[in-house]
């Protein structure tokens, strides 16, 4: 029994170094290292009021578009920190939030409940084409653009208010 035991710990040892170095290859920490400036990608998405929104629509405006879903917990701490934010870089920032195919009332719902509605621009993703247009595999994602549409930062995981203003600030 102890020999199974201690097959199974080494197993688990060996599959968590294993995930570790992965994750470190597949998502390294951008902030360590010099990131290759790239285009935002165009997107076309609908807002809380049926009207569409293109990222062509903020040309010449640092973003901070954010990736995020009701089911996120990570993302219930985070959206008010964005509206924090928001009220205070006003309008030399324009800060995006892409719900992940939830529906509008799922959506709404939630950031009405939140008392975030309209203070940031809310859209819907139900195709989940934003998020998979910047390789998104956590949650959540959130990448900062410059007023020359580049990515120059790209955040998987949660945030606090200090580091979007950290991040925010680099766009400016």
């Amino acid at each position: 029994m102890n020999k199974v035991v201690a097959i199974i710990i080494g197993v688990l040892i060996v599959g968590g170094i294993g995930w570790i170095v992965i994750s470190n290859r597949t998502a390294p920490d951008e902030s360590d290292r010099q990131v290759q400036l790239e285009k935002a990608h165009d997107f076309a998405l609908q807002d809380y009021n049926d009207n569409t929104v293109k990222l062509a629509d903020f040309a010449g405006k640092p973003l901070v578009i954010n990736s995020w879903a009701a089911w996120c917990p990570f993302c219930r701490k985070e959206l008010p920190d964005f509206v924090t934010a928001q009220e205070e870089f006003g309008d030399k920032v324009v800060i995006i939030a892409i719900d992940r195919s939830e529906s509008l009332a799922v959506a709404k719902g939630f950031t009405d409940q939140q008392g975030t509605t309209g203070k940031l621009v809310f859209l819907l993703d139900p195709s989940d084409s934003f998020y998979q247009s910047i390789g998104g595999f956590s949650m959540p994602e959130t990448i900062f653009v410059n007023k020359d549409g580049n990515i120059v930062d790209h955040k998987r995981g949660p945030m606090d208010l200090n580091e979007i203003r950290q991040k925010i600030e680099k766009i400016l």
